[in-house]
């Protein structure tokens, strides 16, 4: 993934599409499943994409929210962040891209994926696409 480099004092920055496909890469990383990249800006204006992701419990929600923060860091600090302590439903917001980290029910109950279904997906490396879970809750 091409990242531009600037000065020695600054960051290096990602665009909206990397910073999606970094976020995915990383939830997968720590065994996150069902992980959608949903590229939002043409239907709204909150952000460039919207990363869906599913854990199995609310530590491993909490690790997945942990290595996104901890993985993206060397590109900017993280806006906000909720729902980290309970875990059931973790928001991460870096402005251009926000991140949705759900418990398996909370995000069938929720059904956020149905919201955007005008949304185009980001194509996922097939690896991450397929990711899914193996039982059934």
């Amino acid at each position: 993934m091409p990242v531009k480099k600037t000065t020695a004092a600054e960051k290096p920055v990602l665009s909206s599409q990397e910073r999606a496909l970094k976020c995915a890469e990383l939830a997968f990383d720590k065994k996150a499943f069902d992980i959608r990249a949903l590229e939002i800006s043409k239907v709204s204006s909150i952000a460039d994409y919207l990363v869906i992701i599913s854990g199995n419990s609310d530590k491993q929600n909490q690790a997945i929210a942990d290595g996104i923060r901890t993985g993206l860091k060397q590109y900017g600090k993280i806006r906000d962040i909720e729902g980290e302590s309970e875990g059931k439903w973790i928001v991460m917001d870096y402005g251009d891209v926000i991140v949705h980290i759900f418990s398996d029910q909370l995000r069938h109950h929720y059904k956020l994926d149905e919201l955007w279904l005008l949304a185009p997906e980001l194509d996922l490396p097939e690896q991450i696409r397929s990711a899914r879970k193996e039982d059934d809750f």
